[in-house]
């Protein structure tokens, strides 16, 4: 593509060293040690690294433009912008056709919830005959194909390079999980969305956003007018009502039109909201009441989380023109989310579940969904990933010693920080509460100590990994499952128990 046209893409941008202009782009790059001849190299500016340093090694490499923040002395045109990662945005959806203005794409973000909401919508999607693309924690998924995700959001590049791909698949619907971080590097300036979900914000990355309000802040970006047409809202989280009262503010000042915010909510009056007429480990039996239309809907996922998640996907179906049989359909057709309160196995009568509860309310919903249909000792393993959130670990500990009777500290994914020095903190939290609790640094050990004392009635909840298929230590992965190890343990016990 023209490095002219690419250059169209981004306002108020000035070129420096100007000519030839007229020349073909063959690859987007920031990573100097991947430059292809023909590329256009973006210098990023990031915490530990300035992509300015490496400039002249993308030209060595082959780069015939760069875009930066100042100028630099380099003989190849080079565009000036205010930001660098806008820019990278904004170039990277032109190069690639601009493919989010051929499909209906759905941004869905929030502390917990996005990934429960995101497979929900996508099944409404495809229940209503809409051939559907998911893009988030669990991977990319679309026209029978998948890949994992070493992000819950991609990078600009390689995110509208699936988009592209999934034009070219016969995509017309995708669900996309928008984390506060893409927000914030703006990843996603170069999506057209067609409406934005907003879960909850409850306290997680303040390691990087430092305090709540930073955070909040990121991911209301995502329902600003001029990005969000339809903005569908939790009307139980202060800060949902809160985007939704800036949005009326943009609007009494902007008068936009096609601009609509839904407010969903079980505890304060909103557009929508459930009636919950049976709970079990099972499922949940409700209805969806929204804008007075009805629809009854067996749930396979327990917990009134799962109702928040399949209001606000419901909401954002019937706001993009969904009928009510095709939402009851979609939500129905979903039998289980990967490491999601997942039924992991049983064991001498008690039951296991696996669950991507890693931040302290995540906990709580998680441990307080379980106690209701516990008999016997509602026991919790967990831990909290290492160079992260430091405050939330003695949270995460006051959580569970508040909402179980018994607790195996261990491993999360300790990455570069010592496994004891993060157990030690969340013990601190744990031991305001209680004492009932045991440390068991390495992960695999914690499960099997754990699993070989259930007894008839108890609930084991394995916390914070959910589908992650790896265990980060020291910067390598190794390959781990939960669930996968959950099984492996209880095989063992069992054959132990014939002999």
């Amino acid at each position: 593509m023209r490095l002219s046209k690419l250059v169209r893409a981004v306002r108020g941008c000035e070129m420096v060293y100007g000519s030839p202009w007229e020349r073909d782009i063959e690859q987007l790059s920031t990573d100097s040690r991947t430059v292809r001849q023909g590329a256009l190299f973006f210098c990023l500016v990031g915490k530990n690294a300035d992509g300015h340093s490496y400039a002249a090694d993308a030209v060595k490499y082959g780069a015939v433009a760069v875009v930066v923040e100042r100028k630099l002395d380099i003989a190849v045109p080079q565009l000036l912008v205010k930001d660098t990662r806008l820019a990278l945005a904004l170039i990277a959806s032109v190069f690639y056709g601009e493919p989010s203005e051929r499909l209906k794409v759905v941004g869905i973000t929030g502390t917990n919830g996005k990934t429960t909401t995101a497979h929900m919508l996508a099944s409404i999607f495809e229940a209503s005959g809409k051939k559907t693309g998911l893009i988030g924690t669990l991977g990319v998924r679309y026209a029978d194909k998948y890949f994992p995700a070493d992000l819950t959001t991609p990078d600009p590049i390689p995110l509208q390079k699936t988009l592209s791909e999934m034009v070219a698949a016969g995509v017309q619907y995708v669900v996309m999980e928008v984390s506060a971080h893409a927000l914030y590097y703006k990843k996603t300036a170069g999506v057209r969305f067609a409406a934005c979900i907003f879960t909850n914000a409850t306290q997680d990355h303040l390691d990087f956003f430092g305090d709540m309000q930073t955070y909040k802040e990121a991911k209301g970006e995502l329902f600003l007018s001029s990005v969000c047409p339809i903005a569908v809202l939790n009307g139980d989280d202060p800060f949902g009502r809160e985007l939704g009262k800036r949005r009326e503010r943009e609007q009494e000042t902007k008068s936009e039109w096609g601009v609509k915010t839904c407010y969903y909510a079980l505890q304060t009056p909103a557009d929508a909201f459930a009636i919950i007429t049976d709970e079990s480990m099972d499922g949940t039996e409700c209805v969806l009441n929204i804008d007075d239309g009805l629809c009854r809907v067996s749930l396979a996922l327990a917990g009134r989380h799962n109702v928040y998640n399949a209001l606000a996907a419901a909401v954002c179906a019937v706001e993009m023109q969904i009928d009510a049989e095709r939402i009851a359909a979609g939500l129905m057709r979903l039998k289980r989310v990967n490491g999601r309160l997942e039924r992991a196995g049983e064991y001498r009568g008690a039951r296991i579940f696996v669950d991507f509860a890693h931040t302290p309310d995540g906990l709580k919903q998680s441990l307080q969904t379980l106690r209701v249909h516990c008999k016997g000792r509602l026991i919790c393993l967990f831990g909290c990933g290492g160079n992260r959130d430091k405050e939330k670990r003695p949270l995460m500990g006051e959580v569970a010693a508040k909402y179980c009777d018994f607790a195996i500290l261990t491993s999360d994914n300790p990455r570069y920080e010592d496994p004891l020095d993060i157990l030690s903190e969340i013990e601190r939290g744990y031991r305001r509460f209680s004492m009932r609790y045991v440390v068991v640094p390495e992960r695999k050990k914690a499960m099997e100590y754990a699993i070989e004392s259930l007894r008839t009635g108890d609930i084991l909840l394995v916390a914070g990994k959910g589908g992650e298929d790896y265990q980060e230590i020291m910067g390598i992965k190794y390959p781990f499952n939960d669930h996968d190890i959950i099984t492996e343990i209880v095989e063992e016990q069992r054959v132990l128990t014939k002999r």
